[in-house]
């Protein structure tokens, strides 16, 4: 026993170079995993199992509430406070359809265990009251003229969400397949249920589920194992045992096969062929079964992942679509499923899409599964599993969200983390020849009848039919109101308006706990980078500890381009990797880079440079690639080939991958709206941001649309397009190598790395970058999609002189988005998340709103920002919380892969060691005249300021005649 927790487990798992401890609180019956390892980047959370019982979000909905002030803490916002002013590397929250998460991390020990103290005072005591429900739920509201709404921060989110034929074809999918069981409904809530749900279900949800008895604790990271129990004790000791019946059930299997129908909203002036989807689905396992887990792992990147891959080759090239659908493996659930399937089909064709995947499987079992196609999925997946690259993420959340795969239902959470065990038996019963996944194809998916195929059809009257069926029901709702209902949601939206502008006490905002300036580090941490000119090429190489993995890149200057040609770049790099080669098929080069390396990808870079003429941006094609050191001269024989002998008169894989690239933009529209506008606002700022947005922004999308029917007509022309500008990019002179490893590796394959560029061509041309420029914007923009939501945009050119430093700017505009954009575009406009974004190489600054309900009132907040910052006194606590959150945002902490990426861009714009050092002196140093003297950017700003919209084409019309005047509208969606 320690400190009320008796251990189950103590052991070490080498697989995450941690000892791992598993608890429980002899009291109340909670459990705690304890990871204790040396990465500085320290993880806690706390996790309930939260089924829901029908589809009105509530478990979402309390997800929001509970950080909105608690016991200790009775502020409105403890959670944004945190995000003002903490050294964090992650804060938030994530309702899955059977559990709810509230992680943190952070790399200061004191800053990590301010967050957790939170948090836990948060999930424990929050004050749940019916203004903070309607606030992040819904409620009602009354107009002027007596007409009836919903507002709230889940409704807005979910009805954007269900606008996205992505995120529809996800969630249908998944309760195709599993109607009778938890998993059948909507955690996240759906907009027609989310108004049925009662502030006192909403009450007793959080007293039924969230108890430690019913709880699940997680830490990770070099933190004092002892003090985490201690600190996890004190919070323990208000409760005693409660009995909570919160297990997932498993779903009866089906005697036969479903079929299920939906529909999807598409705009009114499109065609409906052509714009069907089809996922096929199937319970495969358990999820429990630890070597049936891994197995579907190795599977799912058989089938689906490569382009090489059976399932996917055969879709692709049957020409019945334009990409691949379905989640793949889900193996977050209590059962483990595979979804398949592809877009862009004509309704009529989906029997036929059917045939085909089963024709495929039948033919995997019969003929065998290639040696090779095996050798390249255990590859690619024993690399993911051995790098933990988590991204952004910290590893530690990584791990703590694998483990709650297991340990949600009871079992050891450590079985799923240390993978060596089943991966062995993995490798040696494909060694003996046991016909490992033949069986599974054959068992799981051809005589499996717990199986469902969900076809999603286009709509273009859904999406004005859904708000029909709003709005009558709001009128029935209204027409049913008595003068005494009436005057309850007056005075219910007046106390919420009172609760929200009430300003939080100086008493009860010092109470959370908070660093202090002293409490930061006032250098920067360095990334070592050395930079080496050889005969041609420059290289730059960053010494990191990397588990003996090599990580290249080379940069090819895109500035040896003209403008016309730059559209086409992406779309080369997606070729190079995809396409083939003079030697091999696309499926052969595909299953050669998955056996021998971790992935080789590309990546486009545009951006202004420090102090530089504003027409000459850096501008680059990155191949980035990584593998074993083992492997190395390997990956440069596939750089070699893909670069030197690459297929480009291949048009019909071409026009696979066109087809795929346009369809994916059109994805992304509606989930991202937020990120298509900046992209678009900012076009009109600088070159750089031009020409990323028509690489890259919905000027791209109209070039993909515009080159299908190119590439089918004029084939031979693009081909020859795309060779030509690969010729202009391989100069040996105009390449740069990034190579992120450890010394000694560095050293041994120096000599690999000159032999490897020798091979490229030297240009006999001159070397001068070519001249580009940029075309004039219309100052209001809207682009019209099938969306209940908006995402709504503003954006300006900070002029020079800067009324104050670099720095103090970054601290301004930080705090302005968790500050007033918050409270204004958020907690009153609804919206579920709004931007500042300032680029000091640029001097671009734009606001952006996030599946907002609003246009005008958005823009109007935007505008008043400037009044804002001239009328709010800045005391010296909301000063602290502003410089340390924006200290925290120079502090990102990043794995060495990253470390090295980021080097690299650094270099490319010119921001030296020295410039960074001087933002974060200028950061440290910010004061509250630098607030008032930003007052006038923000007066520019709402003056002079460009607006792009993105919504639904009712909603510009609605947003009034000031907005609408001279508005230049296009159809995008």
């Amino acid at each position: 026993m320690s400190h009320g927790f008796e251990i189950l487990q103590d052991r070490v798992v080498p697989e995450l170079n941690s000892t791992a401890r598993l608890y429980r609180h002899k009291r109340t019956g909670a459990k705690l995993l304890s990871l204790i390892n040396d990465d500085e980047n320290k993880v806690f959370g706390i996790s309930f199992r939260t089924p829901p019982a029908d589809s009105t979000g509530v478990a979402h909905i309390l997800e929001h509430s509970v950080l909105c002030g608690s016991r200790k803490y009775p502020v409105k916002e403890p959670f944004v406070e945190l995000l003002k002013g903490s050294l964090q590397t992650f804060l938030n929250a994530f309702t899955y359809p059977d559990k709810t998460c509230y992680p943190v991390a952070s790399q200061n020990v004191t800053d990590f265990y301010n967050l957790i103290d939170v948090y836990l005072d948060a999930v424990f005591h929050p004050r749940l009251t019916p203004e903070v429900f309607g606030q992040e739920g819904w409620h009602y509201e009354l107009a002027e003229d007596g007409s009836l709404s919903i507002q709230g921060v889940v409704y807005n989110e979910m009805k954007g969400a269900y606008a996205s034929p992505d995120g529809l074809l996800s969630e249908y999918s998944q309760q195709s397949i599993f109607p009778d069981n938890t998993y059948g409904l909507d955690s996240g809530g759906h907009p027609g249920h989310i108004p049925k749900l009662t502030f006192e279900q909403f009450s007793d949800f959080h007293h039924r589920y969230y108890h430690p008895s019913n709880s699940f604790i997680y830490f990770s990271g070099n933190d004092d194992p002892e003090k985490r129990l201690e600190m996890m004790s004190r919070y323990l000791q208000d409760f005693e045992r409660l009995e909570v019946e919160s297990h997932v059930q498993v779903q009866t299997p089906f005697s036969e096969p479903r079929r299920v129908s939906r529909p999807y909203p598409v705009s009114d002036q499109e065609s409906d062929a052509g714009q069907a989807m089809l996922t096929l689905n199937w319970i495969v396992g358990d999820t429990l079964d630890v070597s049936t887990n891994l197995a579907w792992q190795v599977l799912e990147y058989l089938l689906i992942e490569m382009p090489s891959s059976p399932v996917r080759k055969a879709l692709i090239d049957s020409g019945l679509g334009d990409d691949l659908a379905g989640v793949g493996l889900e193996s977050e659930l209590r059962q483990l499923y595979f979804s398949t399937g592809l877009r862009g089909i004509r309704a009529e064709d989906a029997p036929q899409v059917e045939r085909l995947v089963r024709e495929t499987l039948e033919g995997l079992v019969r003929d065998g599964v290639s040696l090779d196609l095996v050798e390249a999925a255990l590859n690619s997946v024993e690399f993911q599993l051995r790098e933990r690259n988590s991204g952004r993420f910290p590893r530690g959340l990584g791990a703590m969200l694998q483990a709650l795969t297991f340990w949600l239902h009871d079992a050891d959470p450590l079985q799923i983390l240390a993978f060596e065990g089943p991966l062995e038996r993995l490798k040696a019963d494909l060694q003996s020849g046991k016909r490992v996944f033949e069986e599974l194809i054959q068992s799981q998916l051809l005589d499996n009848a717990h199986h469902s195929s969900l076809l999603l059809l286009p709509d273009p009257e859904l999406g004005a039919r859904m708000q029909a069926e709003e709005e009558q029901r709001l009128d029935d709702v209204r027409r049913q109101m008595d003068q005494s209902d009436v005057d309850a949601v007056i005075r219910q939206t007046a106390k919420l308006r009172q609760w929200q502008e009430t300003p939080d006490s100086p008493q009860n905002l010092a109470a959370i706990p908070c660093l202090t300036r002293n409490d930061l580090e006032p250098e920067n941490k360095l990334i070592p980078r050395t930079v080496l000119k050889w005969d041609g090429p420059e290289i730059l190489f960053h010494d990191q500890f990397t588990t003996r993995i090599v990580h290249l890149e080379l940069a090819f200057d895109l500035r040896r381009l003209d403008l016309e040609d730059l559209p086409y770049v992406g779309l080369l790099g997606k070729a190079l990797v995809e396409i083939g080669t003079e030697k091999e098929d696309f499926a052969t080069f595909a299953t050669r880079i998955s056996r021998k390396t971790g992935g080789i990808w590309p990546e486009t870079f545009i951006s202004s440079k420090l102090g530089h003429d504003p027409d000459d941006p850096a501008a680059r094609l990155f191949l980035r690639g990584k593998a074993m050191e083992r492997d190395f001269d390997e990956m440069l024989a596939i750089f070699r080939d893909m670069l030197l002998v690459p297929d480009l008169g291949n048009q019909q894989r071409f026009m696979q991958l066109l087809l795929e690239e346009k369809a994916g933009f059109e994805r992304m529209l509606i989930p991202r709206g937020h990120s298509f506008v900046n992209t678009r606002l900012r076009s009109a700022l600088s070159l750089a941001d031009w020409v990323e947005e028509q690489m890259g922004g919905v000027s791209y999308l109209f070039f993909l649309r515009t080159l299908v029917q190119e590439a089918e007509t004029n084939w031979e022309q693009v081909s020859s397009r795309l060779q030509g500008i690969l010729n202009r990019l391989l100069d040996r002179n105009a390449v740069l190598l990034n190579v992120t490893t450890e010394q000694r590796i560095f050293s041994e394959i120096e000599p690999r790395l000159k032999e490897f560029m020798s091979l490229f061509p030297v240009s006999g041309s001159s070397s001068g970058d070519v001249a580009w420029s940029r075309r004039r914007h219309e100052e209001k923009e809207g682009l019209l999609i099938p969306a209940p939501v908006n995402y709504v945009g503003k954006g300006v050119l900070v002029q020079e002189p800067l009324p104050c430093s670099h720095g103090a700017l970054m601290v301004v505009f930080r705090y302005l988005r968790m500050a007033w954009l918050w409270e204004q575009v958020r907690v009153k406009g609804g919206a579920y998340g709004a931007f500042c974004i300032f680029d000091a190489l640029s001097k671009g600054l734009t606001m952006v709103s996030y599946r907002d309900p609003h246009i005008t009132r958005t823009l109007d907040a935007f505008d008043a920002a400037a009044g804002y910052l001239k009328d709010t006194r800045i005391g010296d606590d909301e000063l602290n919380k502003a410089v340390i959150g924006a200290v925290g945002d120079l502090d990102a902490h990043l794995l060495p892969d990253a470390k090295g990426h980021v080097s690299l861009r650094r270099y490319l714009t010119l921001q030296e060691d020295s410039f960074r050092q001087q933002i974060r002196d200028e950061v440290l140093a910010c004061t509250a005249a630098d607030f008032k003297a930003a007052a006038d950017v923000l007066e520019h700003f709402s003056a002079r300021g460009r607006v792009v919209v993105m919504g639904g084409e009712s909603a510009l019309n609605k947003a009034g005649h000031d907005f609408s005047q001279d508005l230049e509208r296009t159809r995008v969606l």
